[in-house]
């Protein structure tokens, strides 16, 4: 059995909500047992990117002012986003815009680690989905930096897998939302 057939998501943890008028942004926190700067190449760099993200980058996260195209993937229809930097503070604080979504990446060496916490905003309806989404990405991205990689796991693909509903269920109870629906034939594991 391969790693990515082992491989189960714990349980909800580490996110949080908060709402301003009608802006919701998302917070979520991971500690990896990896270095600033190891983390910090792999949310900038276009390789280590393809391995765990969401997207595919055209280019390097990693310098303020550059424009990359953002690609979504394991979406219905390709989305196609032209991002820019807005801030680029190695290895502490990346900043950028993802398809009209403001994404910030902070890290704070802790532990012999790193706490990598993630701030985004998202439409209310989907808060439990992202958290679902992006908790899924951070379990394949500590796999991709552990030298473990079982492989990028986004979209549909992570919404069919079984991990996925129950996390969304779980962050839609903690966070007091609706449960959004998915695919009923998903397997369950």
């Amino acid at each position: 059995m391969t790693a990515r057939e082992q491989y189960t998501p714990g349980p909800a943890s580490g996110a949080q909500v908060r709402k301003e008028a009608e802006n919701w942004t998302l917070i979520l926190v991971r500690e990896l047992r990896h270095s600033p700067e190891k983390v910090w190449q792999a949310l900038t760099d276009p390789a280590q990117l393809r391995e765990w993200a969401p997207f595919d980058p055209d280019g390097s996260l990693g310098t303020v002012g550059s424009t990359v195209k953002l690609t979504t993937v394991g979406a219905p229809t390709p989305h196609v986003t032209d991002t820019t930097v807005t801030r680029a503070d190695a290895p502490k604080v990346l900043v950028y815009n993802w398809g009209g979504s403001d994404i910030r990446w902070e890290l704070e060496a802790f532990g012999g680690g790193t706490r990598l916490t993630l701030w985004t905003n998202i439409d209310r309806r989907f808060i439990s989905m992202g958290a679902a989404g992006w908790h899924i990405c951070f379990d394949v991205l500590d796999h991709l930096l552990s030298g473990t990689p079982i492989g990028r796991i986004v979209g549909g693909e992570a919404m069919k897998f079984g991990g996925w509903q129950r996390l969304n269920a779980e962050y839609a109870k903690q966070f007091g939302v609706e449960t959004p629906g998915w695919p009923t034939n998903a397997p369950k594991r």
